[in-house]
């Protein structure tokens, strides 16, 4: 246990099951938000010729952990209403999903390549962040369960430490 009140049983202080919380309230609302910010940009969307300059995959491993994530990454330009633009999404959301193996996150831009054109799809209302897949990912829906989790268990907590005060 650290000086935040948090052990590995659970918050210890009513400081840390207050923070426990606010983090899960954060996640939660930041999750919802990015949830819905894609699924408008998807609706919303309007093609655009695009021109690969990039392609790859990048690995990020958590902490200590020996597990290995792989997402892909993609670089592109295009040009929309006469000004030009670069952008690096794969999916409209800003929290993008991670993959298990190296091979999953390719297969992901198996169907461009380097040099090559390709369709593309914007947001009007925010032209500079043009996406290659025109559907939604479960990514932000993954981050709003982990924050309820957070939001039950620290709620529960706070309840248990405001009554024993």
């Amino acid at each position: 246990m650290g000086d935040d009140g948090l052990s590995i049983n659970g918050p210890s202080t009513f400081r840390g099951a207050v923070l426990m919380l606010v983090i899960g309230l954060m996640a939660t609302g930041y999750g919802a938000y990015d949830y819905t910010q894609q699924s408008d940009a998807v609706a919303d969307a309007v093609e655009v010729n695009a021109e690969i300059t990039e392609l790859g995959v990048e690995s990020t491993s958590a902490g200590s952990s020996t597990s290995v994530d792989y997402h892909p990454t993609v670089r592109f330009t295009y040009e929309y209403e006469g000004t030009s633009y670069t952008s690096t999404n794969v999916f409209p959301s800003t929290i993008s999903p991670n993959y298990d193996t190296k091979s999953e996150a390719r297969s992901v831009l198996n169907e461009y390549s380097v040099n090559e054109s390709a369709t593309a799809y914007l947001d009007p209302a925010n032209p500079g962040a043009a996406f290659l897949k025109d559907r939604t990912s479960n990514a932000p829906l993954l981050v709003v369960a982990i924050g309820l989790f957070f939001v039950l268990f620290g709620g529960a907590s706070v309840m248990k430490r405001y009554r024993s005060r």
